[in-house]
């Protein structure tokens, strides 16, 4: 898969069958239709081409009205979605910086300056729900009559339902504010993960629970940078991390603002690992990338007074965690995530 920033590169595909969205999560009702792109495009002979935006629009107004209340939860990182639409197998994902220009365009020059001009659209596929140009003026008639006279095809989708429920980016972060972790994955098509490479934080937790019994070496944490400053999900889970080892590593993680630290602030994923392969060395995960599925949620974020209570509050999460895993997750078991073919 090919990815621009822009749609002024002259690499990009001369003509292409499009889709347009913020694609937030990537959930299933975003799967079935890039399948049903997919489809359209190989009748056409055409590559296939979403056309994205950084930051999302309601980020961008939320910031220009000075209102951060507006902007949505973010469910996933631009790498994560990336790496998500790659797997739906799109050809090539252009993306649009959404900005003042971007903003003040009519639905007819968005149509003409990026659409035809920019990326040579031959057919268009969006939801039910779209709406486009300035003061979202634009919407689904008015693409298909645009195509009518520049010569592309349009077609629009309707609601994704699973189990009677709308499947929408909403409703993912609505589960994930819920910590209805199950209800996501069933949303999603696969566990909620997060990926990322594994970097140096404070190791704070190798200080931690020393006398603690099964961490003689601390509670030492992977640190994945969460680039977004209003994550959907937040809390301490039980988790697998993948890319470490051939077989996924069972661990307890806190994703957030780690309110007891002197420098919380910014969000990470701090991830311990229940076991922890002798081969890896105690330096063995650094600069790795790794993903890792959040499974359940154990709790919300909390403030302790000290590093005595927060030792204490992240041994019996561990327990916690090693008591759900032990559980749910057969040995050497990895999760199953929903293939190309169940998305269609």
């Amino acid at each position: 898969m090919r990815v621009f920033r822009g749609i002024h590169h002259r690499d990009i595909a001369p003509a292409c069958a499009l889709t347009i969205g913020n694609f937030d999560g990537v959930h299933r009702g975003h799967q079935a239709m890039l399948a049903l792109l997919q489809s359209e495009a190989r009748h056409r002979q055409l590559p296939t081409c979403v056309l994205t935006f950084e930051p999302h629009p309601r980020d961008f107004f939320a910031a220009k009205l000075g209102k951060p209340e507006l902007a949505p939860a973010r469910i996933a990182t631009l790498r994560d979605k990336l790496s998500e639409l790659e797997r739906c197998g799109v050809d090539q994902v252009v993306i649009l910086p959404f900005d003042d220009k971007l903003a003040a365009l009519s639905a007819q020059e968005f149509i003409r300056d990026v659409l035809v001009q920019g990326l040579g659209a031959r057919y268009v596929l969006v939801g039910d729900d779209f709406r486009f140009g300035a003061k979202r003026l634009g919407d689904y008639a008015t693409l298909d009559a645009a195509g009518q006279t520049q010569g592309f095809d349009v077609a629009r989708m309707l609601s994704y339902e699973v189990r009677g429920l709308r499947v929408s980016s909403s409703a993912v972060r609505d589960a994930l504010a819920a910590g209805q972790m199950d209800k996501a994955a069933a949303l999603l098509g696969r566990p909620y993960a997060i990926s990322g490479h594994i970097t140096h934080g404070r190791k704070l937790g190798r200080q931690l629970g020393e006398t603690q019994p099964g961490a003689a070496n601390g509670f030492r944490t992977l640190n994945l940078r969460f680039r977004h400053d209003k994550p959907a999900a937040h809390g301490i889970y039980a988790v697998q991390v993948h890319g470490l080892t051939p077989e996924p590593l069972p661990g307890v993680a806190s994703l957030g603002n780690r309110p007891t630290v002197e420098d919380a602030g910014r969000v990470l994923l701090e991830v311990h690992c229940l076991t922890w392969p002798a081969d890896l060395g105690p330096e063995g995960g650094y600069g790795k990338m790794v993903r890792v599925d959040l499974l359940h949620k154990l709790r919300d974020e909390a403030r302790y007074d000290g590093l005595e209570a927060l030792t204490a509050a992240i041994a019996a999460d561990t327990e916690a965690a090693r008591a759900f895993l032990a559980a749910h997750t057969a040995p050497h078991a990895t999760v199953s995530r929903q293939t190309t073919r169940d998305r269609i």
